[in-house]
């Protein structure tokens, strides 16, 4: 259980490893506050949507369990949806169509189909639970890089005094900068360990 936790989190992390879910992790860290809230809305989708896909995998005939599958998906989304609508208005505003987007996101219907599909409940809450927090750590670590580079800010709040901020870090350019950087640091760190 704890192996099938951390390898969502280092070795098959959604981002930098399996470069999944590229897009919503491009468009919607431009700030920390947003790279949190779409990670958390990631894990609570990942991890109910692989807990009933486990519960139901036997039951599911192969010609009609994609469709199916997306249907659970969707259904927690529309939970995330309505939740962040009303008690996070701005956050949900901030996110806009990446919320509903969720939907399509290829992390979360890769693991119902390659994971969740095939293994118990308990391992596919593990699994959902792992690759949503690796999702999540990878956002917020590229969205506190952009916002301090990009505004000086972290969470909102003024981070270095008399630094002046690159704007660039805050536009699609820096996004791919950022990213790029970090997956070429991690390849290097692995490649290095695993001689």
């Amino acid at each position: 259980m704890l192996k099938t936790f951390l390898n969502g989190i280092i070795k098959e992390n959604p981002v930098f490893i399996l470069a999944l879910g590229l897009c919503p992790t491009l468009a919607v860290t431009s700030n920390a506050t947003n790279a949190l809230g779409m990670g958390l809305a990631v894990i609570f989708v990942l991890v109910c949507s692989n807990i009933i896909i486990s519960l139901i995998r036997n039951f599911v005939p192969d010609e009609v369990r994609i469709p199916i599958f997306i249907v659970v998906i969707a259904t927690f989304v529309t939970i995330v949806k309505l939740v962040m609508q009303a008690y996070f208005p701005r956050l949900y505003e901030s996110l806009g169509l990446f919320v509903s987007l969720i939907v399509v996101n290829c992390i979360i219907l890769g693991r119902a189909e390659g994971f969740a599909k095939k293994n118990t409940v308990v391992n596919s809450f593990f699994d959902g639970l792992g690759m949503g927090v690796g999702f999540t750590l990878a956002l917020l670590i590229i969205g506190s890089i952009r916002e301090i580079l990009g505004s000086n800010k972290l969470f909102g709040l003024l981070v270095i005094p008399g630094f002046k901020p690159m704007n660039f870090f805050i536009l699609a350019p820096g996004a791919f900068l950022v990213m790029g950087i970090l997956m070429a640091l991690i390849k290097y760190y692995m490649n290095k360990e695993s001689k």
